[in-house]
């Protein structure tokens, strides 16, 4: 278990979004948490992997590739940006079996070197089922980061309130109190 914290802005949104958020914008310069297997480990303990997939260079590699794919997918289309995406899902498979708790659906891997990526790239197919309109990009100036609409009417903006959201509401609130 690493001892860093997770430096991002923002976490906990699903996989495959938590992926794209490992880059992020602190004070116009784009940080990456995944610059080395360091930022790996702490992103591989937030998000329950660290037990089972290990830091190392292939997995980092890995997941580097399924977050440009997952990104492009987002960024511009899902059709276009498909083929990377599949790239990704030729490296795992969903085994379904039953177990005395009933039906489950347990992903397997030919190297499991490619299971965080994978396991992230299955996640925005999930996302793409549940509701497509509702992964969006901040619309905060300047933020690069993602996340999936769970309020009631589906009109989040901001990644986040407290950051994002606050910055956009001062300002309208400067300029109208300028104009005045």
């Amino acid at each position: 278990m690493p001892s860093a914290h997770d430096p991002r802005p923002l976490t906990g949104e699903p996989l495959a979004l938590d992926l794209l958020n490992t880059r992020w914008n602190s004070d116009g310069v784009i940080q990456d948490l995944l610059a080395d297997t360091e930022g790996l480990a702490v992103w591989l303990a937030g998000n329950g992997l660290a037990g089972t997939h290990p830091a190392d260079a292939a997995v980092l590699r890995h997941l580097r590739t399924a977050r440009e794919a997952v990104k492009a997918a987002v960024d511009e289309s899902p059709q276009r940006a498909a083929p990377l995406v599949d790239a990704v899902l030729e490296h795992g498979r969903i085994r379904a079996r039953l177990t005395a708790g009933g039906p489950a659906e347990e992903p397997e891997f030919a190297d499991p070197a490619w299971g965080p990526a994978w396991l992230a790239a299955r996640n925005y197919l999930e996302l793409l089922t549940r509701a497509p309109e509702r992964i969006r990009t901040c619309a905060g100036g300047g933020c690069v980061l993602y996340f999936f609409d769970t309020s009631r009417n589906g009109t989040r903006r901001w990644c986040s309130m407290a950051a994002c959201g606050n910055r956009a509401k001062a300002s309208r609130h400067y300029a109208r109190s300028r104009e005045g």
